[in-house]
């Protein structure tokens, strides 16, 4: 697990992860009058302000005005490509850079832009002319150098990488750094076992070195002698106790050879230093998240999070990772406290509150969903999941108009993230409905199937909806039959689907899909009061009116019940 990790750790931070063909970008622009460069400047100017001040989403729209207006701007698009840029917003971010690049190529800033996001996109390809273009500007830069060699040697082209460092040699003079580089590069090329008998004689020559027993302890553990790897890192932690790159590639080690415990014990370690990066940290917790529903795992997983936290106390990303562990271990509370300490630390990060408000949707705590929602929305007024989870809160809270609000609000802004447009069609569907709107609601419905034909949402609740006003009764019977084909033995669908056949006058099979209904849970009072009046029309009274009791029993309230239960008939 930690192998590839370590290969990139040992390299220089600046190591280059780029990838994706050239693009070429094309900036247009009509001519300016003097009033829309004047309004340029202003909302250029503005838009610095918020940025200032944190309110990155009004920026952003500020910069895109300026776009609208003056597309040749290079400073807009810069600043539009950095705010993406932090917000992990990859592709826009990249298409700015570029834009910005292409407007103004002797800017290093806009270069080195655009290296940062082929960096975190693990994009090698793009880094290489990337480089080249800073080291034009600025070619008394040694470390431009040294990062085109790294992207150039991890795309396997050494003899280019092995020309660069002949060039940083000629212009920089020798150095410890370059002959480690070369060292490095010249290891990649290398038969395995000259390898190890190279790097055996440099331990030996420079025991303090720690870097060669990694480099070493990884050619073992690849060439299939972890126990010599485990030897020679107990070394290294004699020369070095508290070298955290020791204590994971050990814990590799104790990994492979079932030593399950002081695997664990190992990485522990490397977790408490607030000195490893916690992006690496991140790496390692992520990758145990296909297997997190192993409870050892899940525990395991959990209590490095916290170290995690305790590590790195003033960093948000501790927090919010601590907080997506307790989540995936459904300890929602917890998990909630962990989101609100990150927001404490930086509120800018729009996935925080999107996880925060889908934990509290989770936890039916409607009116906490509805307060973080609008902060979150002040925030970041043009994320579309956030529209939603505030609607659903609202909806829940029977303020069906603001939920509608919301929720034409979400799908004006092209959702494509979490919440799929279908979905919010549904959402809109079902609020609409309440408000009494039903032709509106309909065609809600109809374009979230259109959207996704097999929704079971939404093929249960219009099926429901047409039910309940006795319209179309066919096609709710096959859009409700359709959901349980989709979604077996769920209770809701099953009651839907009896319904409708009661609506039907399909007694005898509504009362096969209630019973089953009633058998996956019976604890809903609406499934007895549907029983019952399935049962009157089957002409079994005295069962009936004991179902109506049962419902009464369970929280079910209404003059309608009430008058089933003393009138012994049944009521619409």
């Amino acid at each position: 697990m930690f192998k590839k990790i370590l290969i990139l750790l040992l390299l220089p931070a600046s190591v280059a992860v780029v990838g994706q063909e050239n693009k070429v970008i094309t900036v247009t622009g009509g001519a300016l009058t003097q009033v829309d460069s004047s309004n340029a400047k202003k909302n250029f100017y503005s838009a610095l302000q918020k940025k200032t001040t944190g309110n990155i989403e009004q920026a952003a729209d500020l910069f895109l005005n300026v776009i609208e207006t003056e597309p040749h701007n290079d400073a807009a698009l810069y600043e539009l490509g950095a705010l993406y840029h932090a917000q992990n917003k990859e592709t826009e971010a990249e298409d700015f850079a570029l834009r910005a690049v292409t407007v103004n190529s002797e800017n290093k800033w806009y270069w080195l832009l655009l290296s940062d996001i082929y960096k975190k996109n693990s994009d090698v390809k793009k880094l290489v002319p990337v480089f080249d273009e800073l080291i034009r500007l600025e070619p008394e830069k040694e470390n431009y150098y040294f990062d085109k060699a790294n992207a150039l040697s991890l795309l396997n082209k050494s003899a280019e990488a092995e020309a660069v460092y002949k060039e940083i040699e000629t212009r920089f003079g020798p150095s410890a750094v370059l002959d480690e580089e070369r060292k490095r590069l010249s290891l990649k090329k290398e038969d395995p076992s000259t390898a190890i008998t190279r790097l055996e004689r440099s331990i030996k020559k420079e025991p303090k070195d720690i870097n060669n027993y990694l480099t070493l302890a990884e050619l073992y553990i690849k060439t299939g002698k972890p126990g010599k790897a485990h030897d020679l890192l107990k070394k290294a932690q004699k020369e070095d106790p508290d070298n955290s790159f020791v204590h994971l590639l050990l814990s590799d080690v104790y990994q492979s050879e079932g030593k399950t415990a002081e695997a664990f014990s190992e990485i522990k370690r490397a977790f408490a230093d607030n000195h490893l990066p916690i992006d690496i940290k991140v790496q390692i917790i992520l990758s145990y998240f296909n297997r997190i529903k192993d409870p050892a795992v899940l525990s395991g997983v959990t209590e490095l999070a916290l170290i995690t936290t305790e590590a790195h106390p003033d960093d948000a990303k501790a927090h919010a990772l601590y907080g997506d562990v307790l989540f995936q271990g459904q300890k929602l509370e917890e998990a909630k406290q962990s989101y609100k300490k990150a927001l404490a630390l930086n509120r800018n990060v729009y996935l925080i509150w999107a996880q925060l408000l889908q934990l509290e949707t989770a936890q039916n705590k409607f009116k906490e969903v509805i307060d973080d929602g609008e902060s979150a929305i002040a925030l970041f007024p043009n994320e579309p999941d956030l529209y939603f989870f505030l609607a659903t809160g609202y909806a829940q809270s029977n303020n069906h108009e603001k939920a509608v609000a919301y929720l034409k609000n979400a799908l004006n802004l092209n959702p494509k993230k979490w919440i799929q447009e279908s979905d919010i069609y549904s959402s809109l569907g079902n609020s609409l409905h309440s408000l009494k709107k039903y032709k509106e609601s309909d065609e809600a419905f109809e374009k979230s199937l259109q959207l996704n034909p097999d929704n079971v949402y939404t093929l249960n609740n219009y099926a429901y909806y047409l039910s309940l006003r006795g319209e179309r009764l066919d096609k709710a019977a096959e859009m409700s039959l359709r959901s349980n084909e989709l979604k077996p033995d769920n209770a809701s669908f099953e009651d839907t689907y009896a319904w409708v056949l009661f609506m039907q006058k399909k007694y005898t099979e509504a009362r096969i899909w209630i019973e089953k209904a009633i058998k996956n849970n019976s604890s809903s009072g609406i499934q007895y009061e549907h029983y019952g009046d399935i049962l009157f029309h089957l002409g079994e009274k005295d069962f009936a009116v004991e179902q109506w009791e049962k419902a009464k029993g369970k929280g079910i309230r209404s003059v309608t019940l009430e008058k089933k239960i003393n009138e012994k008939k049944f009521f619409e």
